[in-house]
């Protein structure tokens, strides 16, 4: 009797532990704590056009944490209208990263139904059309996967589904080369245009400045690698609402021109960055400012 229950408390012992070492399951965010959740992590930006280098050297260097839990449902539904403009995120994105996109009539001007990407991870031009899936991904730039293993399996949902959707993590792009990338981080994955790489391993840095992730001795190596080929690499931040301007204070984003984005510190601009326009991409080559 005496050996059962010895039995009996170690075994419960170890499911408190394992327990314990899992995230806290919650219900549904609401729309409200979502948002609550982004503005929240928006005020943690880094300061716009501060060095990508200077960021990187505060992020935390640790091991991944196990992957134990993960599921892309734990961030979420996808593609949900986080900034409440009445489309969803990833006709947001495509939207901003698209020219000459259309959109289906009767949605609010929210659809877009074809258009075409200068995509900036292979330097192809691409045309869009809905329901074409094997054209463009939306991309999560740090992986839902790796940010589960570098500080989000700690959080709760709401905070989990304000990084899936917030545009300063997604990018449309070409989606084979999204399915390479898979879930990778820059120690295993850099785009095959070198010529987006400062860019790409910069918006990384923001983002996990943004959310409170760390980074992995292995990743900051490659990131750093990447950045000391471009010190002066900004790092992006998303450009304020409207409503979140005070009177008198100019409008950052989109830019009128280049002396403009030169002046705050954000040249070049790619297509998708805060402040991109297409009207200062003289060449059409998604990079302005050159």
């Amino acid at each position: 009797m005496e050996h059962r229950t010895t039995r009996a408390v170690i075994a419960a012992l170890a499911l408190l532990a394992t327990a314990a070492c899992q995230p806290a399951q919650t219900g549904p965010a609401t729309p409200d704590a979502v948002s609550e959740a982004a503005a929240q992590a928006a005020a943690s930006a880094p300061a716009l056009g501060r060095a990508a280098l200077d960021v990187l050297a505060t992020l935390p260097v640790k091991g991944r944490a196990p992957k134990t839990g993960y599921d892309r449902d734990q961030f979420g539904p996808q593609w949900a209208d986080v900034d409440r403009n009445g489309c969803d995120t990833r006709n947001d994105v495509l939207a901003r990263d698209l020219t000459d996109e259309v959109v289906k009539p009767g949605t609010h001007d929210c659809v877009v139904t074809s258009g075409t990407l200068a995509d900036p991870y292979t330097g192809r031009t691409i045309s869009f059309v809905k329901g074409e899936g094997s054209s463009v991904d939306i991309d999560h730039v740090v992986a839902l996967s790796d940010a589960w293993q570098t500080g989000a399996g700690r959080w709760d949902e709401a905070r989990r589904t304000a990084l899936a959707n917030d545009p300063l993590n997604l990018l449309a792009v070409d989606y084979s080369a999204n399915r390479q990338k898979g879930d990778g981080d820059a120690a295993t994955w850099l785009p095959p245009e070198r010529g987006y790489r400062c860019a790409y391993v910069a918006r990384q840095v923001a983002v996990k400045a943004t959310y409170g992730l760390w980074v992995t001795q292995a990743e900051h190596d490659a990131i750093a690698g990447v950045l000391q080929g471009c010190p002066g690499e900004p790092v992006p931040t998303p450009a304020p609402a409207p409503s979140d301007v005070p009177a008198g204070t100019p409008q950052t984003a989109p830019y009128p021109d280049c002396a403009a984005a030169r002046a705050a510190g954000v040249a070049p601009l790619h297509r998708g960055d805060p402040g991109w326009s297409d009207g200062i991409d003289g060449d059409g080559d998604g990079v302005a400012c050159e």
